[in-house]
């Protein structure tokens, strides 16, 4: 902080001097971009030329995460800052609930088809418009987060499995909307998935995860907390098809049981619900020869 202060400082001091030094070559590529975001805002203060100088620098960065700006990013603010932008990669945007709509978001979706990551959790103003739009502007995305966006349906999931194939992280958590269909066309689709999130999602049930085992072999993490119709087939399912699966939440998941939960155990496979106590003191028994001293009736 007080490097960035203390150069914050030097800028309005030997304005004229730094901006002698070459824009494109220089000053963007290896010094604004050691700055926070909310410094270089500042910086447009300074003076007009500095303010090129910081849209220039906006235009060019791979990377905009809303958080970087404030606690509170202004509506009219977003807008300005990526109005020039047509090569971003990552699009983080948190505390926009109150503000980002359609309106906003889709001219800077619309404008950048390199986009690789987009994080729009919990923006509740937002419609099914936005997930079409992102379908069909950004072919080479990765990974997405919609979580807690009950906007998202079954057709805009659909667009979105039809044009982004190469998705590898998805995070559906609370989209209610959402049903078993939906979810096998997803991954029937996209079956490069690493990381898939439904949690909290009572419509969903074992068609989906197993669909989900069968169709996406690389699947590493799984994410079906407080699914209740999810069962414990559909786990001996994953078990049998996910070889590669490192963690699995099923927590709140009351009809899935140890017996199915134990292979994935077995292989290490990191699970939110522990051992039930009687089965632990049995391992416990087997792995150092306590069994005179333990009471399994419990």
């Amino acid at each position: 902080a007080r490097d960035v202060s203390w150069f914050t400082s030097l800028c309005f001091s030997f304005r004229g001097h730094l901006l002698d030094l070459p824009w494109e070559d220089i000053l963007v590529p290896h010094i604004l971009c050691h700055l926070p975001l909310r410094q270089l805002l500042t910086l447009q203060r300074v003076s007009k030329a500095f303010q090129s100088l910081i849209q220039l620098y906006l235009a060019n960065i791979r990377c905009f995460d809303s958080s970087q700006v404030g606690p509170h990013v202004p509506k009219a603010a977003f807008c300005h800052l990526l109005k020039d932008n047509q090569v971003l990669q990552q699009l983080v945007l948190q505390n926009c609930s109150d503000w980002l709509t359609d309106k906003e978001l889709l001219p800077v979706i619309g404008q950048n088809h390199h986009l690789q990551e987009i994080q729009l959790s919990s923006c509740l103003q937002l419609s099914r418009h936005a997930l079409v739009a992102i379908s069909l502007s950004c072919p080479h995305l990765r990974r997405l987060c919609l979580a807690h966006c009950e906007w998202v349906d079954s057709l805009s999931l659909r667009s979105l499995a039809d044009h982004c194939k190469g998705l590898e992280s998805v995070d559906l958590t609370a989209c209610r909307q959402l049903k078993d269909e939906a979810i096998c066309y997803l991954v029937q689709k996209c079956g490069r998935l690493k990381s898939l999130s439904l949690a909290v999602n009572a419509n969903v049930g074992d068609a989906a995860v197993e669909e989900l085992a069968k169709c996406c072999p690389e699947l590493e993490h799984l994410d079906l907390t407080g699914c209740l119709r999810v069962k414990n087939e559909s786990i001996r399912v994953l078990a049998e098809y996910c070889p590669r699966l490192r963690s699995l939440k099923v927590k709140h998941c009351h009809n899935v049981a140890e017996c199915s939960l134990s292979v994935l155990r077995g292989r290490g496979v990191e699970l939110d619900v522990e051992l039930p106590l009687q089965r632990a003191l049995v391992l416990l028994q087997d792995g150092v020869g306590l069994a005179p001293f333990i009471n399994l009736q419990i």
